[in-house]
């Protein structure tokens, strides 16, 4: 834990409103309104005084990136492979306020993801660690695997010193992104990033982006895995944040087949389980358009009946992916026309490639048409 001052901080505010003038946020409006609410504690609260930041080690003897060498199989972010942090910590929190309020007075606000609160800004200035060019909290005691929570209060405590930056001339965290989700150091450009776009975002992932995406069905840890700081983290002994090993390793073809019922049931008190079924299977289907295992063809072609639109337009580009090209236009040519415009999209952009394909001859003006939407097929 660290104490930092509920005080105005101007680099932070302007950073914020910097990183929203770039549209980094993606479609995270809630981020918009008020940033000054956001990046002043004081201006959240009027009473706070002091801002108390806790954080909990998630570190695990498991390296996230060996996942990616199995690609017939689900890769999950570490921290979705354990019960849900924000029930854990939550509830811890709630629990030190109170001592707290016993012990020394004064009145206290807890928040875990709950509120405009920049964590990680205010975890540096309370000395956890600092944001290093991936601009997640790195710590020199545990790498970067710490879960924040923070403890508004209006008692004037003592704060601690801000924690200075060890990331040197290191670029690794950003050299490791597979899709260059880092326009400069130290800024994330969420409508690049896979964890963003495999958890929060609501539509289709942009077709430039999906083969880049491999079997990373939720969040991803390349540019936390890859940090050398992470030699000094030891394994959690928090028995509520155990690893769940039995979300490790999961065939595609398996959670393909789950009903929201049964994905309900498989994910019950996980992080994954807040994203849904139809957000969760379209990140299933583009890691099996990935896989390049013919044997997760009948699975995706199930759920081409899916309820879901967006389930239905997944099961095109993944089939299109890997089907050779008579047999996916023998399916198209048998199938009824959808009543779903994304879905009958999917449908003609997978054609019109194939068609490009097979000209007789290079067509540079169709390369410059499709290049941002049909290239990275």
């Amino acid at each position: 834990m660290g104490v930092a001052a509920a005080a105005p901080d101007a680099t932070r505010l302007s950073r914020l409103h910097d990183w929203l003038e770039a549209g980094h946020n993606a479609e995270m409006d809630w981020m918009e309104p008020n940033p000054a609410r956001r990046a002043g504690p004081e201006t959240l609260w009027p009473e706070a005084k002091s801002v108390i930041m806790l954080g909990v080690n998630y570190a695990s003897a498991e390296n996230p990136l060996e996942a990616l060498e199995h690609p017939s199989k689900a890769a999950l972010a570490l921290y979705a492979l354990r019960r849900d942090y924000h029930d854990v910590i939550k509830g811890r929190l709630k629990a030190f306020a109170a001592a707290l309020i016993a012990k020394a007075g004064g009145e206290v606000k807890v928040f875990v993801d709950t509120a405009p609160v920049m964590e990680k800004p205010l975890a540096m200035a309370a000395g956890l660690g600092w944001q290093g060019k991936h601009s997640v909290l790195v710590s020199r005691g545990h790498g970067n695997w710490l879960l924040l929570g923070a403890v508004y209060t209006s008692l004037a405590l003592e704060p601690d010193e801000a924690a200075r930056d060890h990331c040197g001339s290191c670029s690794r965290c950003l050299d490791i992104c597979p899709t260059k989700a880092f326009p400069a150091p130290y800024t994330l450009d969420a409508t690049l990033c896979i964890a963003y776009l495999t958890i929060e975002h609501k539509g289709a992932i942009p077709r430039h982006l999906r083969a880049k995406f491999g079997n990373r069905v939720f969040g991803c840890d390349d540019c936390l895995a890859i940090c050398p700081w992470n030699r000094f983290a030891k394994a959690t002994q928090d028995a509520k944040l155990a690893l769940k090993t039995d979300l490790m390793g999961l065939d595609l073809a398996y959670l393909a087949g789950l009903d929201d019922a049964a994905f309900r049931r498989v994910f019950a008190q996980t992080p994954v389980k807040r994203t849904g079924r139809a957000r969760f299977l379209r990140n299933i289907l583009i890691a099996i358009g990935n896989s390049g295992d013919r044997g997760l063809i009948n699975p995706a072609k199930a759920l081409l009946e899916d309820e879901s639109p967006l389930v239905r337009a997944m099961a095109v580009w993944a089939l299109h992916r890997l089907m050779p090209e008579p047999d996916f236009t023998a399916l198209a040519a048998l199938r009824a026309p959808d009543e779903d415009a994304e879905v009958e999209e999917e449908w003609a952009v997978a054609m019109e490639y194939f068609a490009i394909e097979h000209a007789p001859g290079p067509d540079p003006g169709a390369c410059f048409r499709w290049n941002c939407s049909i290239g990275a097929l």
